[in-house]
Parts: C-alpha cells; structure tokens; sequence
C-alpha cells in the first residue's frame, strides 16, 4: 500500500491550461475516486499519476519518494483501463501472468501467482479461455487480474465499467469493492458516474474545469455541498436549486408560481435554494410554499419521481411514495423540508 501525494500539479497542452495548481494527498489503503463531467481534467490528472503523462509543473511522491521524472514502470502502480486491451491470441491465464513472463519471473512461481489471483477473481473455471470467448465482465476481470498479480503500491482505474451493460455494471462495482476490501491497496478511480463514486469511494474529489471543487466522503459531499456545482454534480436526481434574493429578512423566490416562501434569512447575497427532491412533500396547489404544475411523472417500481413546472428554468423535481397516484398535468403544491435547505450566494458558494 502506498501514500501518494500531488503537489501543485500543473498541465499545459499548448496555451491549454488542463489542471491548474492541485493539490491533493490520499492515504494508504484509501479508497479515492475522481468525478466531474468530460474535460474537467480528471483522466489526465490519473495519467499523470501513472506516469503516462508529463506534468507541466509539480510534483508526484509516493510513500515521500519523489517520483515525477521516473518511468510508469518504476512508480509501483498499476492501471486498469477503458478497454481491457487483453492479448487476443494468449488465453486468460497468459494475460493475467504476461507481466511476470516479461520480467523473468520463474514459470512454476507464475503459475503459482496466476491461480491464486484466479481464485480471487474467481475466474478458475475460465484460465483455458481465449479474450473473444469471455463476456465483457469476465475481460474486465482478467485485466484486473494481471495489474494485481504485479503486487502493486497502488491501483489506477481509468473508466473500468463504462463498456459494460447497467446489470454488469452493478455486479463489477460490487467486484471491485470487494477486492479493495479483501487486498486493502490505494486506488485512485477516474468515472464520470457518479453512482459509482457514491458506492465505492471512501472519499471522493469532484473536479471542474482542472480544479478541486471539493474532496470529501459521499455522504459529506450529498448532504453539505460547499458550492453550487458539487450540489448539481453529485446526486440523481440532482439537487433542485431555485434562483432567489432577500427581502425584509426573507427569501423570495424568483417566479410567478410563488406563494410565500416563509422562509427566514440572515444571510447575506443569498442567490439559490437548494432542496433534494426527497425533501420534499407534494400538497394541495393552495397550501404549497409554492405552486406548479406536474409535467411528467417517472414510476421506477421502488421509487417514483414527478417534475412539476414552478416557473423556474429547471423543473422541480421531487420523489414520492411509489404507491402515490400522481397526474400529469395537475396543479399541485410543494413544501420543502424547513431543515435540509441549502442556501448558496452570487459566487456559488456555501453560505
């Protein structure tokens, strides 16, 4: 297991700024994925990590060992990427011990490392298997076997499960919790779905734009966004956030759907209210904090979500009982919880 620590990480294509100033330390055996939407840097910054990438300024230590000018094969870490790039022609139990091959590892202690990572993998049954007669699931666990088979201080993901369907998607997450608990090795894991950084991440850093909006444990980062791009990002449905100002000591929401917000303020340059769509209760069109229209209704089974029109750029999103009969196109109220609103100011910050 390795600490590894980025320091005042920089990169520049051209006149490109990509990753500007980051910092960040993650400790041993730690659990960290990074998550922001496409560009924000975060596949690049995992590249850098790796060695695959030059950093324009900054340094990369590991266990306090300076390593931003060695090779990828000299830093300890293995990567697992987007496409299993598996040797066609080697069956699974080749590609899993290819790296020893390279590295003039003795065949019978080969052999020995392959089916013990097979056993872990609980890919046994599969060793004799060419990569074009194994499901997209059991590839990715053929390439997560030959980066564990190196022993290494760390593992790098880069996307692992965006190839898969949502059923394998699910049962991979769950592999690879497991195998973080069972071996305890740092990982760092790049996906821009957030369902995946909200299940496996023992703490996760969002990023935008090559900056750190905020690193935090999931449950930190759902219920206390420390701005307005981490309350939309992180959640699904996201965060409803409403456009307001202050008036006499209350928050007025800017739409015409608004009764009386009852909201009380001491804060200053309050610019959006923000409220999870599960704290929130549908009423009668009279009686809400504020009043819309129900334009589409998604019945998910163990969960039902109804968008209401309040006026607003964004609809209103809100969850309710799945046993609850909700008609599109009626006129309904909606009462946020007094306690789980999230005020932010001008700036997009937390206030």
């Amino acid at each position: 297991m390795a600490a590894i620590r980025l320091q005042a990480i920089e990169k520049w294509f051209d006149d490109v700024q990509v990753i500007k100033g980051l910092d960040l330390d993650i400790q041993e055996g730690e659990f960290i994925v990074l998550v922001g939407p496409s560009g924000c840097g975060k596949s690049t910054l995992l590249r850098i990590l790796a060695g695959l990438e030059d950093a324009s300024l900054g340094s990369i230590l590991i266990d306090d060992e300076d390593v931003t000018d060695r090779l990828p094969s000299e830093r300890g870490l293995s990567m697992v990427f987007q496409s299993y790039a598996l040797y066609p022609h080697m069956n699974v139990a080749a590609n899993i011990g290819f790296a020893l091959k390279t590295a003039g590892v003795d065949r019978s202690e080969i052999d020995s490392r392959v089916a013990q990572v097979a056993k872990i993998l609980r890919l046994e049954p599969l060793l004799d298997r060419l990569p074009k007669q194994l499901s997209g699931g059991q590839r990715q666990r053929v390439a997560i076997g030959r980066a564990i088979i190196r022993e290494p201080k760390g593992f790098l993901f880069d996307e692992p499960l965006s190839n898969l369907d949502a059923a394998l998607r699910v049962n991979m997450r769950l592999e690879i919790s497991r195998l973080h608990d069972q071996l305890g090795i740092t990982t760092v894991y790049v996906t821009h779905d957030q369902t995946e950084a909200m299940t496996l991440a023992d703490r996760i850093v969002v990023l935008n734009e090559g900056v750190i909006m905020q690193a935090g444990s999931p449950r930190e980062l759902y219920s206390n966004p420390q701005n307005k791009f981490v309350a939309e990002f992180i959640g699904s449905p996201k965060m409803n956030l409403m456009p307001c100002r202050e008036e006499g000591g209350q928050l007025s929401l800017l739409s015409a759907s608004i009764q009386k917000s009852g909201i009380s303020t001491t804060g200053k340059g309050v610019a959006w209210l923000g409220v999870r769509p599960e704290h929130i209760t549908l009423c009668d069109a009279k009686q809400g904090m504020i009043a819309g229209k129900i334009m589409v209704t998604e019945y998910l089974g163990s969960e039902q979500y109804v968008y209401v029109d309040c006026g607003f750029e964004d609809v209103i999103t809100v969850r309710v009982d799945p046993a609850e009969e909700c008609t599109v196109g009626s006129h309904v109220g909606l009462m946020p919880a007094q306690d789980c609103l999230h005020l932010f100011d001008e700036g997009e910050s937390r206030l």
